[in-house]
């Protein structure tokens, strides 16, 4: 049996001088195959036990039939076979959200340098910009590298939480309230269930911002100023959903939503596909942030970055601000993706996002000018000739 193969799919940017035009973005093989075949279908079958829904009301009627059960939830899944039940969950990332409130009104510190490989620069941002306070055995649960497996996300865990001396902040800096539910733990097992909790509540949040920050550079940077940073998000995770598929498990209630359906079939609602869909959006493969003028993204029909309406992600509220912050960031100091990359792969994985994008500020000025045609500064320009002086 043959392999399917990448696919490599021009620039989705609509205008041909625009330099976002000249790049190329390859999904993984099993995501090429799914575009390639299943784009525009409603239903359809991906393995023997397992169907793929695209169609947007047959996904309406999907998710509203029942709610997610605690093993088909992204984030809150049990803990180390401890359930997780939704009052917890739910106390959990308001207690997040209070945290990034508390960033927010912090001033930035004025240094700030977010040239260099993308997501990983936005990701360590975002890490010491939230939770920059908490102590060594917390931050490093932020790793990228712990996603490599469970075994060695849980042995960090393991040795955080035997340490004998308590938590505490890091001089100058007070403790996050996400860091307190693990100081506030009176023996191993609850840190230990505590420091799980700060890495599944935390690093989502982490990991999920800076990939979409990371999505849109590569999509469409540099940015028209006139388009706000809410529609170049909107737009990024329309073409590239962070949480690109949805499992349901076999359920009684879906073989009476459409025939297709058996009764043992698992059912994957696929964003990435309803989202491309030819009949639910005008030039569906380009990059259109203006298009959100004129919709709201919860109401597009096919629309689910933030999760259908039944169940809305509980991380949007801490998300989208710490999103477009990073967004203002970048394009103040004229940073978009370099433009001697040309192409950027979109692995398989449950984060969908390119794998890296190198930002830098070559070829683009502060006050958000246009490059030049040979990439060099607009010297009509104040701010960039002082930035071109040094």
């Amino acid at each position: 049996m043959t392999q399917p193969t990448p696919a490599r799919l021009p620039s989705s940017h609509q205008d041909p001088s625009h330099p976002a035009a000249a790049r190329t973005t390859t999904f993984a093989p099993r995501l090429a195959a799914l575009l390639r075949e299943h784009r525009g279908k409603d239903v359809f079958r991906l393995e023997p036990d397992t169907i793929g829904v695209a169609g947007h009301e047959l996904a309406d009627r999907i998710l509203s039939a029942r709610r997610a059960t605690e093993v088909e939830r992204p984030t809150f899944k049990p803990l180390q076979g401890r359930s997780i039940p939704p009052s917890e969950a739910a106390l959990v990332m308001r207690t997040v959200g209070r945290d990034v409130r508390e960033a927010l009104k912090r001033p930035l510190p004025g240094n700030i340098d977010l040239s260099g490989p993308w997501p990983h620069t936005g990701h360590v941002f975002l890490r010491d910009l939230i939770l920059g306070g908490d102590p060594y055995r917390l931050r490093i649960l932020m790793s990228r590298n712990l996603e490599l497996t469970t075994k060695l996300t849980w042995s960090v865990i393991a040795a955080g939480a035997a340490l004998p001396r308590p938590l505490r902040a890091r001089p100058g800096h007070e403790l996050t309230a996400l860091a307190r539910r693990t100081a506030e733990a009176g023996n191993y097992q609850d840190r230990r269930y505590a420091m799980g909790m700060y890495r599944r509540a935390a690093a989502p949040v982490c990991f999920t911002v800076s990939t979409l920050v990371a999505n849109a550079l590569w999509l469409g940077s540099p940015f028209d100023p006139s388009v706000p940073n809410r529609n170049i998000l909107y737009e990024a995770m329309r073409l590239l959903p962070p949480s690109w598929n949805m499992l349901r498990n076999a359920s009684p209630e879906y073989p009476e939503l459409d025939p297709a359906i058996g009764a043992g079939d698992d059912i994957l609602v696929l964003p990435l596909l309803s989202q491309r869909d030819p009949a639910l959006w005008e030039h569906p493969d380009e990059f259109r942030p203006e298009r959100w003028d004129a919709l709201d993204p919860d109401t597009a029909p096919g629309y689910l970055a933030f999760g259908h309406g039944s169940e809305r992600c509980w991380g949007r509220h801490a998300v989208m601000p710490l999103a477009e912050l990073l967004l203002d960031l970048l394009r103040n100091e004229g940073l978009a993706v370099s433009p001697k990359q040309r192409s950027a792969k979109v692995p398989l994985a449950g984060l969908l996002g390119v794998d890296e994008v190198q930002v830098t500020r070559e070829g683009h000025c502060r006050s958000r000018c246009r490059p030049l045609s040979n990439g060099g500064l607009h010297r009509a320009c104040s701010p960039c000739r002082l930035f071109e002086n040094g």
